[in-house]
């Protein structure tokens, strides 16, 4: 397969791909950076596989905190009713 054929077809799965996904797409990405770095590739998805799914945790969290602090917000404050 040459190169513009894998490229379009890596573009294409990316594409594809949930955005949930970051160990597949940090491998994909990764194993294209390792292919041109003296042909680590498999080093390079297994690097990019543990940062994207890394990175897509941290993301996670990061939403879910928002999510919650909106949610604080948008609560009214309940007052006491002491005589």
């Amino acid at each position: 397969m040459n190169r513009g054929a894998l490229g379009v077809g890596l573009a294409l799965l990316l594409a594809a791909v949930p955005a949930q996904a970051g160990c597949l797409k940090g491998a994909v990405v990764g194993g294209i950076a390792g292919h041109y770095a003296h042909h680590h590739a498999v080093l390079g998805a297994i690097a990019g596989c543990a940062i994207g799914h890394h990175v897509t945790v941290e993301a996670r969290k990061q939403k879910a905190a928002q999510q919650q602090a909106q949610k604080s917000h948008q609560q009214p404050q309940q007052q006491s009713s002491h005589p």
